[in-house]
């Protein structure tokens, strides 16, 4: 069986690696590497320990096929094993992301302030910036969808560490995109005086 990366359907692709078909997991591969390498990414920020977790995922995704049944997104389910990974891999590694840095996130944002000119790889690349424990629950809540109640037994914390270190992340962004908007306002000011 001959597989195309972009002409085979998400089911072919399934049959071919429930076969344990070569071409068929180098495709499914190639088809969802990129966008879970950024998901891997987001979680460890970085490079050769998010390709580690993409490895062990994928691994675990040609293992474990068989237990997607259909229901849902294919690629829903592959960013969950992913996901797993991913906090599998920083529970191993607990002292990566226990830092919380109190005094960093400011607790009264200024929102007023803040104006449409950030881009999404701005907004990405602060995310990134955020201290790990913020950052990791920030994640998993505003960009996988995870619940509170999720997020704690996955990370083995209470649902208010997890409430609490979301509402930090969030006041350290809104604190960032303050600055970002402030320091914006000030270059468009200086360019037309």
């Amino acid at each position: 069986m001959n597989f195309n990366v972009f002409r085979a359907s998400e089911q072919e692709l399934i049959s071919g690696c429930l076969k344990r078909n070569r071409s068929a997991q180098q495709k499914l591969y190639e088809r969802f590497s990129s966008k879970m390498y950024a998901l891997c990414y987001r979680y460890v920020r970085d490079s050769m320990e998010a390709e580690d977790i993409l490895v062990t995922a994928f691994t675990k995704i040609f293992e474990r096929i068989d237990q997607f049944k259909g229901e849902g997104s294919f690629e829903g389910w592959i960013r969950r094993v992913v996901v797993n990974e991913a906090l599998s891999y920083l529970r191993r590694n607990r002292s990566m992301y226990l830092e919380t840095d109190l005094e960093a996130a400011n607790r009264e944002p200024d929102y007023d302030s803040i104006g449409n000119h950030l881009e999404a790889e701005d907004l990405m690349r602060m995310i990134q910036e955020l201290p790990t424990g913020y950052r990791i629950v920030f994640n998993m809540y505003a960009i996988d969808g995870y619940s509170h109640k999720e997020i704690a037994e996955e990370l083995g914390i209470s649902e208010n560490t997890s409430k609490s270190q979301l509402s930090r992340a969030r006041a350290h962004l809104q604190k960032q995109l303050a600055d970002s908007d402030r320091q914006l306002k000030r270059q468009i000011h200086e360019t037309t005086t």
